[in-house]
């Protein structure tokens, strides 16, 4: 009797990997994989896009770093644990304009060089306010903006380290959030009003 050679089983979350990146989302609806987890939204209102817009505006007008924006650009940020690593689709991604980080990139890039990421909270507020915060946290991006329409706050949040922001700066609607380099700048939350 011969013995035959058998490739290694997949782990849970090796499939768990392997079917989220299969997924295909009905048209209108994202995907996203996070904390081993998978969410699926619905496309956002016109409130929540008008937030974007406001938020995209000033800081191609006010940065004094020039800055490239992608507000449908996948990320796979590193995680702890053995869960696969996090896909996330921030509402607006923002990276230095020298830097061409969206140039050649794959669906699922690395959040390498992304200066911030930015939120507006819509159908799953909690969602945006602990769970993509952790994984940003996580991954080292430097900055989140939270744009939460339910509170009417603006939140920053800075400093990750050990898994969350150690610094977090927040300002109801109506009043200025600095933002720091490269941005250096201080968004005006009154249009969110």
């Amino acid at each position: 009797m011969t013995a035959m050679a058998h490739a290694p089983m997949p782990t849970d979350d090796e499939i768990l990997l392997d079917y989220f990146l299969a997924l295909e989302p009905p048209q209108g609806f994202r995907a996203e994989l996070i904390d081993g987890r998978i969410f699926v939204s619905p496309a956002p209102d016109g409130d929540h896009e008008d937030a974007i817009d406001m938020i995209l505006s000033q800081v191609y007008e006010l940065s004094k770093t020039k800055m490239q924006s992608s507000g449908n650009k996948g990320l796979e940020l590193a995680i702890w644990g053995t869960s696969p690593k996090d896909h996330v689709i921030p509402d607006i991604t923002f990276a230095p304009r020298e830097l061409r980080l969206f140039r050649g990139a794959p669906s699922w890039m690395p959040s390498d060089g992304v200066a911030m990421v930015a939120e507006v909270t819509s159908t799953k507020p909690n969602g945006d306010r602990k769970t993509k915060r952790l994984s940003y946290a996580r991954a080292g991006i430097p900055l989140y903006l939270l744009v939460d329409r339910e509170k009417a706050t603006t939140v920053l949040f800075s400093e990750p380290k050990d898994g969350d922001y150690t610094e977090t700066h927040l300002v109801p609607f109506g009043k200025p959030v600095p933002l720091p380099a490269p941005f250096s700048f201080d968004l005006d939350t009154s249009e969110f009003l």
